[in-house]
């Protein structure tokens, strides 16, 4: 059942809800893979760092068009990796909202690996050495020294990741098309409501509510972040 919300029709409650539904869910399925990639660049001393480093931030300089069309040509169901999730897992990707998902993850997984990458760079790697030399293995260093350390980065950039996941626009539209009540998010559902006659009207109550979550989102990372710098002096 559909809430009752009196400023927003329930076209865009549901894109509302939609754009929720992924933002967490792309925002937490990367959240491993960042963690384990941002500490690799915050330690390592590989001569392939710099390659790993530009292709984790491909994604921030590359246009989103750009970045959902390949997307699109790897998670397509005639492509190798598509149609082996469809017929072994019963996985749709393009023109679902797990596509929406992919889309979003991919998008804003360069912010939050910055964020917790930072977060490891200002952890001291002594103390992580000092718990191996009493005999903690590497994961037990890790799992008990440099990731509590480290959390406030890791929720700084988790909502950083969920901030942009909701406002994901080029790549969405590219792999999970524009499908009301299945795919069309909080921005898809602007630009749908612009192409309208008097749509324009319409739209800035979605808008708004865009920039009030982004700029909420964004107030509580910094916080987070400062609080952590404080901590680390």
């Amino acid at each position: 059942m559909t809430p009752n919300i009196p400023l927003l029709s329930a076209e865009e409650w549901a894109a509302l809800s939609l754009s929720f539904q992924v933002a967490l869910c792309a925002a937490s399925a990367g959240l491993p893979i960042a963690v384990l990639t941002a500490y690799w660049l915050a330690r390592s001393r590989s001569p392939i760092k710099w390659m790993v480093d530009a292709l984790v931030n491909l994604p921030l300089v590359m246009p989103p068009v750009v970045t959902g069309y390949l997307l699109l040509i790897c998670f397509s169901p005639r492509s190798p990796v598509g149609g082996f999730l469809a017929s072994w897992f019963g996985v749709k990707i393009v023109f679902a909202w797990t596509g929406a998902v992919l889309a979003a993850a991919v998008v804003s997984f360069p912010l939050m690996v910055r964020a917790i990458r930072l977060a490891f760079q200002q952890t001291d790697p002594r103390l992580e050495s000092a718990a191996r030399s009493l005999g903690a293995g590497p994961l037990t260093a890790f799992l008990t020294i440099a990731l509590p350390l480290a959390k406030r980065g890791l929720i700084a950039g988790w909502l950083l990741a969920f901030a942009r996941s909701l406002g994901e626009f080029g790549a969405t539209i590219m792999v999970a098309g524009n499908i009301s009540g299945q795919t069309r998010t909080m921005p898809l559902a602007v630009f749908s409501l612009a192409n309208r006659a008097e749509g324009m009207d319409q739209a800035w109550r979605l808008v708004l509510l865009s920039i009030l979550l982004a700029c909420l989102a964004l107030g509580v990372s910094e916080l987070l972040e400062r609080r952590h710098a404080v901590h680390q002096r």
